[in-house]
């Protein structure tokens, strides 16, 4: 059966499946080919006639995840600023959730089976899903080199306002409230999120926000972004000025280099990100410019998102996925190395040490420093920004994923990116059972799946089936860790805590 709504560029048809209404692959900007390669989202022209919306859309171009995670992919193209929308009716006037993807913003799309918007939807929310530029074609700052092209360094970010403004024109149609949205995202999602935060562009496009696994501490200074573009432009042949030069640049081969310049990062004594924190993220949202003057943290800090309401956090382990790799070769003399550099000193690293094995007696190098690296990638940013938030908005929440897989022998244990079946509740999903196996506890996506719904409805995430969750404070921190019984825990790891002070 299909449903059709008309938008301001035209007709569209959608299809309607178990009484919702989908529509999918709908473009909110022009393609991204020729001149609009590194420009700011363009308008995008009116069409005639119906346009098919039932069908999913172009993502933007990137290497295979492993599978099942966007395996196989959909395909990539020019036309990949698109989205996706679940409404349970769309004559309503109901509020927005619109969910940005994560993937190191060099991977990942709005079309992944985990994002399906249905639960919300029958929960009586208006989902959206979007897709935005990746990896150099979404965050290559070319401002030093081609000034024609000052924003390309957060072309990607930019694809976000112009997705969210988008929603503010059109999602009336689809039965939402332009005034009741919420924007929510994990990992480099997440991370996007508190860039919209700190954006003025985005200013007065949404009310809430639920940046999950990724707070305020990233971005790139528009110094190092302009080191690492001069090396693709070097990889490319391309030099500085020739724009007929870049113009020939290929999809294909900036993709390529794109992939090499990856690799670079990664490399021990990589000189890219200078006098920066090496990231494994060269591509990625770039401040000291204006779409972002300062880094996401600073200026929510300032005051960036006045009135926002925040509902934030991470998972229990988040790097234990990204560390086991490292346990056959992790020694402990590497380990305190990393420390070392980690606290800035060898006396710092070793108390530091110390603390984190005194509370993990039997841990092996390597799930130390996933304990380590999942605090000052995760845990430290989520709870830096719940504070710097709460000096502007008393509506501040965190919450903790604490549910651990037991596949694998626990390897993964509540690792980065579980929580994401749960949130949107798709325990159905081959990915649920690839990370939680074939018994995940559906209590845990009940539990988390309705405070998610609560908190864009009304603001809040307390609902009947959780215990008494307040406000943040930081006094006490109360954090909601959800688990197969889920419980209010109070300064959590405050031992632990107290060692970033002045590091992070």
């Amino acid at each position: 059966m299909n449903t059709q709504v008309n938008i301001s560029t035209g007709a569209l048809r959608g299809s309607i499946e178990n009484g919702l209404h989908i529509f999918k692959g709908v473009p909110y900007a022009a393609p991204i080919d020729g001149p609009n390669r590194f420009r700011a989202p363009q308008p995008r022209e009116s069409w005639s006639g119906v346009r098919d919306a039932t069908q999913i859309g172009l993502i933007s171009r990137q290497a295979p995840m492993p599978p099942p995670f966007g395996s196989p992919l959909p395909d990539a193209g020019a036309d990949c600023l698109n989205l996706n929308v679940w409404s349970p009716d769309v004559n309503a006037s109901l509020p927005v959730f619109v969910w940005i993807h994560g993937g190191a913003f060099y991977g990942g799309s709005g079309v992944e089976a985990v994002y399906d918007g249905a639960s919300f939807a029958r929960n009586g929310v208006v989902c959206v899903t979007i897709n935005y530029r990746l990896g150099a074609q979404g965050f290559l700052h070319l401002a030093d080199h081609f000034p024609e092209f000052a924003e390309s360094g957060n072309a990607g970010i930019l694809d976000q306002i112009a997705a969210l403004t988008w929603v503010q024109q059109n999602i009336a149609a689809f039965g939402g409230d332009p005034s009741r949205v919420t924007i929510g995202g994990e990992s480099a999602g997440g991370m996007s999120v508190s860039s919209l935060m700190a954006a003025p562009q985005a200013k007065g496009l949404f009310t809430q926000a639920i940046p999950q696994s990724g707070a305020g501490h990233n971005g790139i200074s528009a110094k190092t972004a302009s080191v690492i573009a001069g090396e693709v432009l070097r990889r490319l042949d391309v030099k500085p000025g020739d724009s007929a030069a870049l113009a020939g640049v290929s999809d294909e081969q900036l993709f390529e280099v794109q992939l090499e310049v990856l690799e670079l990062v990664m490399m021990p004594n990589s000189d890219l990100f200078q006098d920066e924190a090496p990231s494994i993220m060269a591509f990625q949202p770039t401040y000291g410019t204006a779409v972002l003057p300062v880094q996401p943290i600073e200026a929510i800090e300032n005051g960036s998102a006045v009135g926002i309401k925040v509902l934030t956090g991470a998972t229990m382990q988040e790097f234990l996925v990204f560390a086991v790799a490292m346990a056959g070769m992790m020694s402990e003399d590497m380990l305190a190395a990393q420390l070392t550099a980690t606290f800035g000193s060898a006396e710092k690293g070793q108390a530091a040490l110390e603390l984190y094995r005194a509370h993990r007696p039997s841990a092996l190098p390597f799930q130390i420093t996933a304990a380590v690296e999942t605090d000052r990638m995760f845990i430290v940013p989520a709870r830096r920004l719940a504070d710097a938030q709460l000096k502007h908005s008393p509506d501040v929440w965190m919450y903790r994923f604490d549910w651990a897989s037991l596949l694998y022998d626990g390897a993964f244990g509540a690792c980065h990116a579980l929580e994401l079946v749960f949130v949107f509740n798709n325990l159905h999903d081959p990915a649920a059972t690839y990370m939680c196996g074939d018994n995940a506890p559906q209590g845990v996506a009940d539990a988390m799946h309705q405070a998610w719904v609560a908190f864009v409805k009304t603001g809040n995430p307390q609902h009947a089936g959780i215990p008494s969750w307040p406000r943040h404070n930081t006094d006490d921190r109360p954090t909601m860790q959800f688990n197969t019984t889920s419980t209010l825990g109070h300064n959590l790891n405050a031992d632990e805590m107290a060692l970033w002070d002045g590091v992070l």
